[in-house]
């Protein structure tokens, strides 16, 4: 699958990597995401109710409970796939996986850390494949965290964005590539050695080039937030990492998001952070619980945005012919 191309398979589409949407399909979803929000039970592409398998492979509580909730709200049947039951890669090849799943449900959403393994789930399910998670994107988060600045902001395009912390993350690649998309300029500052790779950056300004977005790398995280209109952060410990807690902490600590930190962006600044927070650490308690989070709204955002993905990636798909993959749970 080419980068910054729309993930299609034979007509049906998938959700793998942020810049799978092009900016005009972006603004699509997010104009979906909030009309959602405000009438929930609006769009109901599942109604039957068809299932949506839901595999979650690393811990989870707002991607469970979001897409849970709005898989139901759209009129379907989330179906939980015990990953360590299924050994998917292990018990079972994932083609296999793929193939057997694409014939019983609607379409999969996958928690996983290998974004190949996804891929893989894609080229052979029949059916969308979501990516609610991987070692390398967090494209779904990020449709929350846009719907939530565009609430908070009015818009989107031309906002100063500060990502600070852990970058070479995900969620760096992921706010890199969607904030892009956007047309944003988004400012990513971590230590040596913490920042996304040369390429995450590069297609980010390749995308940029189109929308008038563009993606830097500052190292002194004031400079960075200064006059910034929305501030990142992340966990310095994401999953996996837990054995070079100590080390984080200690290569962390100037990037942690203060109020000292926060009072050099823009006074109207709003502060993002997906969750699970470690207050007194990557973010403070001040911070969090202040007037300037908005990370709440962006936890809510969770259910209101994947349901527009889920609704966008359904309707823009052809479904299978009868008896091959994909006829599962069709309508």
């Amino acid at each position: 699958m080419t980068a910054g191309a729309p993930a299609y398979d034979g007509g049906v589409r998938h959700f793998l990597r942020d810049d799978d949407l092009t900016p005009a399909e972006q603004v699509e979803v997010l104009d979906l995401a909030a009309s959602l929000k405000a009438a929930p039970f609006s769009r109901r592409p599942l109604e039957g109710p068809r299932s949506v398998a839901m595999i979650f492979d690393k811990p989870t509580l707002r991607t469970q409970v979001s897409f849970g909730a709005g898989i139901a709200e759209l009129g379907g049947n989330p179906m939980l796939v015990e990953g360590r039951l299924a050994g998917i890669g292990i018990r079972e090849s994932v083609e296999d996986v793929a193939r057997v799943l694409g014939r019983q449900v609607a379409t999969v959403v996958w928690r996983t850390f290998a974004q190949a393994d996804l891929e893989t789930m894609a080229a052979h399910a029949g059916v969308p494949v979501v990516n609610a998670l991987t070692d390398d994107f967090h494209p779904c988060q990020l449709i929350a965290d846009l719907l939530t600045v565009r609430e908070h902001k009015g818009t989107l395009a031309g906002l100063a964005v500060a990502f600070i912390g852990d970058a070479a993350c995900n969620m760096g690649n992921s706010w890199l590539l969607a904030g892009a998309t956007a047309g944003m300029h988004v400012r990513v500052s971590a230590p040596e050695g913490y920042l996304p790779s040369a390429a995450m950056f590069d297609r980010a300004a390749e995308i940029g080039a189109t929308t008038g977005g563009s993606a830097t790398a500052v190292a002194d995280p004031q400079k960075a937030v200064a006059g910034a209109d929305v501030v990142v952060t992340d966990t310095w410990i994401s999953m996996g990492k837990e054995s070079e807690e100590a080390a984080r902490v200690a290569a962390f600590a100037p990037w942690s998001l203060t109020e000292d930190l926060m009072s050099h962006a823009a006074p109207d600044a709003i502060a993002l952070h997906c969750l699970p927070a470690y207050r007194g650490k990557e973010i403070a308690e001040a911070v969090l619980e202040g007037p300037q989070s908005a990370v709440w709204d962006e936890a809510e955002n969770r259910r209101h945005a994947q349901k527009a993905v889920l609704a966008f990636l359904l309707e823009r798909s052809t479904p299978p012919p009868t008896g091959t993959a994909g006829t599962g749970g069709a309508a």
